[in-house]
């Protein structure tokens, strides 16, 4: 009877090790999504949603998400919310989460945190980045061909946007004596405040918008829509707002990202700290160019893009654009 019973004893010691080392490993159990306001803006909160949807589709697992999670109290609840449920993948879906997943992190050994666009790092904590400043130059070289008031304008969330400063060195490349008008919003979601700052620049004379801000870069296309004046969409391709309004969009393409980032935890591949992603990844992209954008314009911009993904080298960095 005691060989019996320390026989069973072993089994469920190593049953139970067994489960252990698997969700250690990265098995994907359950996925949640913290997101800052809400996943039905067009932008960049749908495309985390459908990233969402994606995985559960893909990996036959239960997913879960959050929306208006913005304070550090309000991310604790809704992860101890999710761990109740089983989930042990996270995404934070914006940069104000690493330094929330960074601080809460210890007390939940067996989830792994992913976010994107920052720097914190940290064990259980993986940070997806998107090299934006690639992006943001395409678009600049788009509005610098398309403005005809040679006045540009960008109405960006915060000044360490670097597609802004990417937009402002696209325009330059093209056309040095266009002006470029950027004002700051420091938020992502405040409307009024970015549609006081395109009025104005409306008044000047600027006739291409950039608005680099998932939560007003609606609004702004569909006021350049009203008067006539043509806009870069932002996250989305935005095109359906528009085709004769949206020359095309800086697109980045958060779904495909939250599924590779899915697929490798789930293979135990997917590591601690900050990766990067561009257009050689094929998880950003130009939208669909609008009706007006004469089609010498689409075959240079085009062109452009595909020579950075094969060389790495943006057009400033080969060329001078009177050779192209």
């Amino acid at each position: 009877m005691k060989l019996r019973w320390l026989v069973f004893m072993g089994i469920l010691v190593l049953a139970l090790t067994g489960c252990t080392q698997t969700f250690g490993q990265g098995k994907v159990q359950k996925v949640g999504m913290l997101v800052e306001s809400t996943v039905h803006d067009q932008a960049w909160g749908q495309k985390g949603y459908e990233g969402l949807l994606k995985i559960k589709e893909e990996l036959n697992v239960d997913v879960y998400f959050k929306e208006s999670v913005q304070s550090q109290l309000e991310t604790q609840q809704a992860i101890e919310e999710f761990a109740d449920k089983g989930v042990n993948l996270i995404f934070g879906h914006g940069s104000r989460y690493g330094q929330y997943f960074q601080e809460l992190r210890q007390e939940y050994p067996d989830i792994r945190f992913v976010y994107f666009n920052g720097s914190v790092k940290g064990k259980n904590i993986t940070s997806l980045n998107f090299n934006a400043h690639a992006m943001g130059f395409f678009g600049g070289m788009l509005s610098a061909k398309m403005t005809e008031s040679n006045q540009v304008g960008i109405i960006a969330a915060f000044e360490w946007q670097p597609e802004i400063e990417g937009f402002y060195e696209g325009v330059n490349y093209v056309k040095p004596e266009a002006e470029v008008n950027i004002q700051y919003v420091n938020s992502w979601n405040d409307t009024d405040r970015a549609l006081y700052y395109y009025e104005r620049m409306q008044r000047m004379g600027v006739d291409v918008f950039y608005p680099a801000g998932d939560g007003f870069s609606v609004p702004i296309i569909e006021e350049a829509k009203s008067n006539n004046v043509n806009a870069i969409g932002y996250v989305s391709d935005q095109s359906n707002i528009g085709s004769s309004t949206v020359l095309t969009s800086t697109v980045q393409h958060v779904d495909k990202l939250y599924v590779l980032a899915a697929e490798k935890y789930n293979k135990g591949k997917l590591p601690d700290g900050i990766l990067n992603f561009d257009f050689q990844d094929n998880v950003i992209t130009l939208g669909e160019f609008g009706d007006q954008v004469p089609e010498n314009i689409r075959n240079l911009i085009t062109s452009a893009v595909e020579e950075y993904k094969e060389t790495g080298l943006l057009p400033n960095e080969i060329s001078n654009p009177d050779e192209s």
